[in-house]
């Protein structure tokens, strides 16, 4: 039995929300009293972020594919659908696009399906910066008109704000569609941080950094993005609407590699290059989102790129007991 709820409750069905962001919108989502279903394949999420609140019954939990079958008659009782299931490795989907378009693309248009049949008209969905590409304009806003994603993951994300958009006008339901710059914080399991950490632990003298190490881009904590999502749902009421979440500055590589070193207590670290403007195929080198769009509501970030990083460093050597 779900207890502690409000009188305004909704019914949420939260794909995904077993994974790093969607179990941050789960803690959420239960504290404020909704009655959330997750559904994820665990494929890449963790059951141990979500445990407490199955153990309290605040929620359910489903495994399955969005690819496959079962999952469907979740969602009929559902009053909205924070979509958050997707492939999430922007590295590795120049060597695997079917199978991208099929876990982003493909799963997006069966949430979509299912959703129609069930009478359910709203969807949160998050998508990413990667779908401006290489925008001329910085800080990038959501009007930006020249968007060409330059990543197979980008692509599929920018398919997927397609078919929302599309289902949302054509049958009358409200949709939500956010552009997230890079997300960090506890219980991350990828990404640059990640990346260092570990690395940093086989190897304590040299780190390897991809690129030339002077890309700069945005980074926003997870609790911060979590925020502005629910934020912005609350305070908007279109068919579809579009915000980025980021924050208001950005960090070179480099710079996150001094502060990683710094963190875990490591001296004289030996930084290798592998060269070039980018760390591999798809890589934005200059990424800042606009926030202006979210300040306009009331928002701020409450962290700078900087602070986040920090902030999810300090997170990761605890996860992994590496704090010196």
């Amino acid at each position: 039995m779900i207890t502690g709820k409000k009188g305004n409750a909704l019914k949420a069905v939260v794909t995904g929300g077993a994974g790093f962001i969607g179990s941050h919108l789960v803690d959420a989502l239960v504290a404020r009293g909704d009655d959330v279903t997750v559904i994820d394949n665990l494929s890449t999420g963790d059951l141990r972020n979500i445990m407490r609140h199955l153990d309290s019954g605040a929620a359910r939990f489903v495994r399955k594919d969005l690819l496959g079958e079962g999952w469907q008659d979740v969602v009929r009782d559902a009053d909205r659908v924070y979509h958050l299931a997707a492939d999430p490795d922007v590295r590795a989907s120049a060597g695997n696009p079917a199978t991208v378009y099929d876990q982003n693309v493909t799963a997006t248009v069966r949430v979509l399906e299912a959703m129609r049949e069930a009478g359910c008209s709203e969807i949160v969905f998050t998508s990413t910066s990667t779908v401006y590409g290489e925008a001329e304009v910085i800080p990038t806003p959501e009007e930006y008109p020249g968007m060409q994603p330059i990543s197979i993951y980008g692509a599929t994300k920018l398919a997927c704000e397609a078919m929302i958009s599309g289902y949302a006008h054509t049958y009358g339901w409200r949709s939500w569609v956010f552009r997230f710059a890079n997300i960090i914080g506890e219980r991350s399991n990828h990404g640059v941080i990640w990346d260092f950490v570990h690395k940093l632990g086989s190897n304590p003298h040299e780190l390897e950094i991809l690129g030339d190490g002077r890309q700069q881009k945005s980074y926003c904590s997870v609790l911060a993005c979590v925020d502005a999502v629910l934020y912005a749902v609350s305070r908007t009421n279109e068919p579809f609407s579009c915000f980025n979440i980021g924050t208001e500055d950005w960090i070179d590589v480099t710079s996150i590699a001094s502060i990683v070193t710094a963190e875990m207590g490591l001296r004289n670290v030996s930084f290798r290059y592998t060269g070039g403007d980018r760390g591999w195929v798809g890589d934005v080198p200059r990424m800042l989102l606009s926030v202006e769009k979210l300040k306009s509501l009331g928002w701020r970030p409450a962290l700078n790129s900087e602070a986040s990083v920090r902030e999810a460093v300090r997170a990761l050597l605890r996860d992994t007991g590496r704090i010196p």
